[in-house]
C-alpha cells in the first residue's frame, strides 16, 4: 500500500538514483527549502512595521 508523500519528496522505489544521491550528498533540496523558509521569516521580521507608532515620525 502506498502512503502519501509530502510534495517534493520521492520514495526510494520511485527514484532510486535520487535516493542514492541523497545518501551520498545529503538532501540538498530539503536544505534549500529550510534555508529559504528561514530567509522569508527573517525578511518578514525585518520588514514588520506594525510595532512602529504613528507619533514616531
Amino acid at each position: 500500500m502506498n502512503t502519501p508523500q509530502p510534495a517534493g519528496v520521492a520514495s526510494t522505489s520511485d527514484a532510486p538514483i535520487y535516493a542514492g544521491l541523497v545518501e551520498e550528498r545529503g538532501d540538498v533540496l530539503a536544505e534549500v527549502r529550510r534555508t529559504a523558509e528561514q530567509a522569508l521569516r527573517q525578511a518578514d521580521q525585518a520588514l514588520d512595521f506594525s510595532l512602529i507608532s504613528s507619533d514616531a515620525a
